[in-house]
């Protein structure tokens, strides 16, 4: 037993005997060999070696850490700084414009933060991870601010792309270092919040299957942040990782979803009406806005818009009326600006008359049936100016946001898309290349429809693109006669289509001719304008459904907001 102890010791501890040994082989060898020669010999070698000693040590320092640093840290990488920002955030939650479930689920990791104490004492445990999804530009980035300021901790900012570098080790190296500081700052402040942004690009799906060994150092950063994550115990002070990203979290690694780590998701989505309409209202105070806009009008007109996406409009708004000289910001400046950035800067081509009336004609075609016949959008504005390789268009947007589409909304997508090609056909007899974009839109709803969502009235039921089509070796399963059948079903769809907008154009001839004069003599016309024409037709626009009222909210307001 005793030598087992000694033989484990010596095996544990060898390097420092060898350390040892040598450094007196070293001293004894040259001081007997010193012994036989003259003493003036003597003192002069010993001064040499006292003199260079120094030097000696500082080499051997710098040659031992640039190989430490080759080895373990990534080299000359780790002499760039990590991007952590660190500072006590100053966002507040009244400060967050809508999200208010995103900010319901946010303000229970508030709470937990806060009273941590009561929730060890009945047993719970805090949590350790938050994943936040949604879209780019909705405040993710806000909304971690605003729970690091209302639960007073330290909050530490970080992105994704900050932990990856060619060199090996140095992701592992800035995963250590971040957790590091954050449980100085924690253990000092009682809590703290690390905000990685970009999850994706470090906690995507590790690979090990991989020829070239490229993705060894992704792995082993990964490998570092589940080991840093599974490190936060009840012994630690309190941290809490929340991690943001604009992919679905299918893209990340199992092991970071599981319990313990990111194990809690808020999903940060677009506004809705109300939330849109408080958005512009917050972003019209920087500029000099005409007293005379509508921000309820703009607020439905960018539908599907982010906080991010609405900010940028109003800046494009205030630079187009600096460019016309006015002194204020108009509805029109506003207008002209979500065109600007959706379909590109106006450039007006040579078209000869015949072609500039032919897209009025096609125009006013979407427009009419757009206007009379959808269930669910309005026309906000409609130009024959040509931007981004379009020769006209029709901005048409839902009336209010929708997540789901039934089969009268996709058949009235498909008239829409169908009306330039039949205004075309019954003014002139002929149709121009103009419809290739719109073919291909009601070509592809009219197949989804068939194939996928069983509304082909043909009485087929069923996701058909879910059955294979056969490959190498394996049979296809879907017959030649029933993918023909499939598809004979999606001509019928659209000549019925074709023939509904046939008969609302033909008994509204006249007013397609109206506007595609229109159209002719001011090139745009705006809601206001187009509604006015109708209305001289006896033709009213549909009421606008009324506005949500804001939901309750589920945390009390800070004090002094």
């Amino acid at each position: 037993m005793l030598w087992a102890r000694l033989k484990l010791f010596l095996q544990r501890n060898w390097l420092w005997f060898a350390i040892g040994l040598l450094m007196i082989v070293a001293i004894v060898v040259p001081v007997w060999y010193m012994q036989g020669m003259e003493e003036s010999v003597r003192r002069y070698i010993v001064g040499i070696n006292v003199a260079s000693l120094p030097w000696g040590i500082l080499q051997t320092l710098v040659f031992v850490g640039f190989l430490y640093l080759l080895q373990y840290g990534g080299g000359f990488a780790m002499f760039k700084k990590s991007k952590v920002k660190m500072g006590s955030a100053s966002v507040r939650f009244t400060d967050v414009i809508g999200l208010m479930e995103a900010k319901r689920e946010a303000w229970e990791v508030v709470q937990l933060i806060k009273d941590r104490a009561v929730l060890k004492k009945v047993g719970g445990k805090i949590l350790h991870g938050m994943l936040m999804v949604g879209p780019p530009g909705c405040g993710k980035t806000m909304l971690a601010k605003a729970i690091a300021t209302e639960a007073g901790v330290p909050f530490l900012s970080t992105a994704g792309s900050e932990f990856v570098e060619i060199f090996v080790g140095v992701g592992a190296s800035r995963v250590r270092k971040l957790f590091k500081q954050a449980r100085q700052y924690a253990q000092a402040y009682g809590a703290c919040i690390i905000f990685i942004d970009e999850l994706e690009v470090v906690g995507k799906a590790r690979v090990f299957m991989d020829a070239f060994g490229g993705s060894s150092e992704s792995n082993s950063t990964l490998n570092q942040l589940l080991v840093e994550m599974d490190g936060l115990t009840d012994v630690d002070a309190n941290i809490v990782v929340i991690g943001a990203m604009n992919a679905q979290e299918m893209v990340l690694d199992p092991a970071l979803l599981r319990p313990g780590r990111f194990d809690r998701k808020i999903t940060v989505n677009r506004p809705n009406l109300q939330e849109r309409r408080e958005i512009f209202e917050y972003y019209a105070r920087n500029i000099a806005l005409d007293p005379g806009v509508d921000l309820a009008r703009l607020a439905r007109k960018a539908v599907y818009k982010t906080p991010a996406e609405i900010e940028n409009i109003l800046k494009e708004a205030a630079l187009i009326a600096v460019r016309d000289r006015r002194e204020r910001v108009t509805y029109k400046d506003v207008s002209s600006a979500i065109e600007r950035i959706e379909l590109g800067v106006a450039h007006r081509l040579n078209l000869t008359p015949r072609e500039r009336e032919m897209t009025a004609f096609h125009e006013a075609g979407h427009l009419l049936v757009t206007y009379l016949t959808h269930p669910t959008n309005d026309v906000f504005k409609v130009s024959i100016v040509q931007r981004g390789g379009s020769l006209g268009v029709v901005h048409s947007v839902p009336r209010e946001e929708l997540y789901t589409s039934d089969v009268n909304t996709l058949k009235a997508h498909i008239r829409v898309s169908l009306a330039g090609y039949v205004a075309e056909r019954l003014k002139y007899g002929v149709s121009t290349t103009g419809v290739s974009s719109d073919f291909a839109k009601a070509m592809a709803i009219a197949h989804d429809m068939v194939w996928i969502y069983g509304m082909g009235g043909d009485g087929l039921i069923g996701d058909f693109n879910q059955i294979p089509a056969g490959g190498l070796n394996q049979p296809a399963q879907l017959s030649e006669a029933f993918k023909e059948k499939l598809n004979n079903a999606t001509q019928v769809l659209l000549h019925e289509c074709v023939k509904e907008v046939e008969q609302v154009l033909k008994t509204e001839f006249h007013i397609l001719e109206r506007f595609s004069k229109e159209l002719l003599a001011r090139e745009e016309l705006d809601y206001d304008e187009i509604v006015q024409i109708f209305t001289e037709y006896g033709k009213p626009p549909k009421p606008l459904p009324a506005e949500n009222p804001e939901p309750p909210r589920y945390f009390p307001p800070p004090a002094g907001h």
